[in-house]
């Protein structure tokens, strides 16, 4: 069972990958549309661009995980 300090660390690992994820999306995100709107054809690269941070938040998540299993 996972004391305190344990469960501190993994809330700490997924909140700040969230809030980093969230913060970066807003920023790709306006950028993004500005891109497309100009230039339709790159929407593709929007889309990428905008899945990519996604990752900080599964990164989280496996760090919470490792942590609690110790």
């Amino acid at each position: 069972m996972p004391d305190i300090g344990q469960s501190l660390g993994a809330a700490i690992a997924i909140a700040f990958g969230a809030l980093s994820t969230g913060w970066a999306q807003s920023r790709i995100g306006s950028a993004g549309a500005g891109t497309i709107a100009e230039k339709p054809e790159l929407i593709g690269a929007a889309i990428i661009l905008e899945a990519i941070p996604e990752t900080m938040v599964i990164l989280g998540f496996v760090v919470a995980a490792m942590i609690l299993m110790l």
